[in-house]
């Protein structure tokens, strides 16, 4: 599996684009502010075509650029409890952000919906750009948070991680950390029982690519993650 990752220029959020191999469609993942650029980049080196955008949640630093991303062709898949969302992402920045946007970009931020929305449940599986991606469902830090599940892991990762299956997490679990839970639509009891229900399930031989910062695995927060550490 090809596997590419590069920051969003606003908040750091990972933009992801999984593949089976170069020349070949692709999935695009949490594509966030400022990311267009070095998207079409990674697309003409890789020589990618994008067959869907993935969404692990709504808030504008990971769906900021799902619709020039999308065009009119094709579909943004988020959580049915999150799709609202999409709505207007951008309502729920204070001025100070907006300005900052505009400061950065030189233009004020605007906003419009993807022309094709699917929604998705927990427990779906998606058969994507000859990928099959498992739907896991994991409120907490929104209502509609979800972690993205494909077996194999990317090629390059190295041998002694062990990992046989690799988890898009967004941000419902990070490298030492978790989301924050005290935004509109979060939840800390919610997140507790996600990550007690649905993270610690998952195999020590995940490897983990969060929302934002580095990867991990399941092997390594499970016993160094403080909010898993009494669950």
């Amino acid at each position: 599996m090809l596997a590419l990752a590069f920051p969003a220029a606003v908040f750091g959020t990972n933009c992801y684009v999984l593949a089976t191999g170069p020349g070949q469609e692709c999935i695009v993942v949490d594509p966030g502010i400022g990311v267009t650029d070095t998207l079409a980049e990674v697309l003409r080196e890789h020589r990618l075509r994008p067959s869907a955008v993935l969404l692990t949640h709504g808030h504008v630093d990971h769906v900021y650029s799902v619709t020039p991303v999308c065009g009119g062709e094709l579909g943004a898949y988020i959580h049915r409890e999150d799709r609202y969302r999409l709505k207007d992402p951008l309502g729920s920045l204070d001025g100070g952000v907006l300005a900052m946007f505009e400061q950065q970009f030189g233009k004020a931020a605007t906003w419009s919906e993807p022309s094709r929305i699917v929604e998705v449940d927990g427990g779906a599986r998606l058969d994507l750009a000859g990928l099959m991606l498992d739907v896991l469902h994991a409120p907490g830090h929104t209502e509609g948070s979800v972690m993205f599940g494909v077996d194999g892991i990317p090629d390059g990762v190295p041998d002694e991680a062990a990992c046989t299956t690799t988890m898009l997490t967004g941000d419902v679990l990070f490298a030492g950390s978790i989301g924050r839970t005290d935004l509109p639509g979060g939840s800390s009891e919610a997140m507790t029982t996600s990550l007690r229900e649905v993270v610690l399930p998952l195999s020590d031989q995940t490897l983990v690519l969060p929302g934002h910062g580095p990867g991990s695995t399941m092997a390594r927060e499970r016993t160094t993650n403080p909010y898993l550490q009494n669950l």
